[in-house]
């Protein structure tokens, strides 16, 4: 059954009355991440109801699988789906404050004065772990960059630095050996040579455009520029990587409780050693481009995120094509602040994509 289709047939099941417990239910598990009670329920409805009634709804949300005793107590709390529920439903999503939206802006904007990406999205990462008091994650899929120049700067006698530099501003370095006998103009003629014919490539269409020319031109240049070209193609190749994403992380402290069973703790250590390890992720990028904004995957909706008592707020970030390039968000416990999270993760996509934008112009 869609999840669509299963809330609808959950409001039309809820009158009025189960719908304020159980909105009651999931507001005090989200505050205090403790069950409640009928005793207390009753203290805490405007309902003129007896803990007999609300024991009685209680149950039905219990047979409806909203809601559950996580231990042998006469409280209950939300189950997975329960939450997927309310979530969907029920949540009021707040606005956010001004002074959130300008130190969101400011912090990210005056992050990366050179107008490398890689510095914006850490701050992002960063800035979105102390907002949510939970872990940051940015996943930027591993693009192909369109190249504006290459340049070869000698480091000594054997060794040179290969710069690359995107038309977005991003920068690559490899360190290159260099031929016995060069000599300075040797190096500039290999930078221009290959400037010139990779300018508004992309790695793969450069790599392969000098492959197919570099014989028809070898009478433009001397042996040893020649040798030098041919470590530029191979820096090309190195430089496109394996596709895939970098991962970004922030605030992996935050998801540590005191009170954590071991058994949590390993969980938590697997889901970080899956992000590490790029588990998954180019499945969430794909799975982003088909979302509309922000994204709520919580407890083991997602495998990549299945780790027990966790939820992942997401939401895309775009290049100044429209096109999805990433997503970021935050991890945390099921119970965060989901009506003040979700639109802080969807202002800060919405920057982001908007640097980017004007990075390209």
């Amino acid at each position: 059954m869609e999840k669509n289709q299963q809330n609808t047939d959950f409001l039309e099941t809820l009158n009025a009355r189960s719908q304020d417990i159980f909105a009651k239910i999931v507001e005090n598990y989200l505050e205090t991440g403790a069950p409640v009670g009928s005793r207390q329920l009753s203290r805490m409805l405007d309902l003129n109801l007896s803990p007999a009634s609300i024991r009685n709804v209680m149950s039905d949300l219990e047979e409806l699988g909203l809601i559950q005793a996580p231990h042998v107590s006469a409280g209950r709390a939300p189950t997975q789906e329960g939450l997927r529920f309310f979530v969907d439903a029920m949540l009021e999503i707040g606005t956010m404050d001004a002074s959130d939206r300008a130190q969101i802006s400011q912090q990210i904007s005056q992050s990366s004065p050179d107008g490398t990406p890689e510095k914006f999205l850490t701050e992002a990462s960063q800035l979105l772990s102390g907002l949510s008091h939970g872990a940051g994650v940015v996943i930027a899929a591993k693009s192909d960059m369109v190249l504006k120049h290459l340049e070869f700067v000698r480091l000594d006698q054997t060794s040179a630095m290969a710069v690359l530099v995107g038309e977005d501003g991003l920068v690559e370095n490899r360190i290159v050996p260099l031929p016995p006998g060069l000599d300075g103009g040797a190096l500039v003629r290999a930078s221009n040579y290959l400037s010139h014919h990779i300018v508004g490539k992309t790695i793969s269409e450069a790599r392969q455009s000098l492959r197919m020319g570099l014989q028809s031109h070898q009478h433009e240049l001397d042996a040893i520029s020649l040798k030098l070209v041919e470590t530029g193609v191979a820096t090309l190749s190195k430089s496109d990587g394996d596709g895939a994403p970098t991962v970004i992380v922030r605030g992996r402290a935050n998801l540590i409780d005191d009170t954590m069973a071991s058994s949590d703790l390993e969980r938590l250590r697997e889901l970080l050693d899956e992000l590490e390890n790029k588990k998954g992720l180019i499945e969430l990028l794909n799975d982003a481009e088909n979302a509309q904004g922000v994204r709520i995957f919580i407890g083991s909706e997602n495998k990549l995120f299945s780790l027990s008592g966790s939820s992942v707020i997401l939401s895309p970030y775009k290049d100044a094509n429209d096109k999805i390039i990433g997503v970021l968000g935050i991890i945390g416990p099921t119970r965060i602040n989901y009506a003040r999270i979700v639109p802080v993760v969807d202002y800060t996509a919405r920057v982001i994509s908007e640097m980017i934008r004007q990075k390209s112009s």
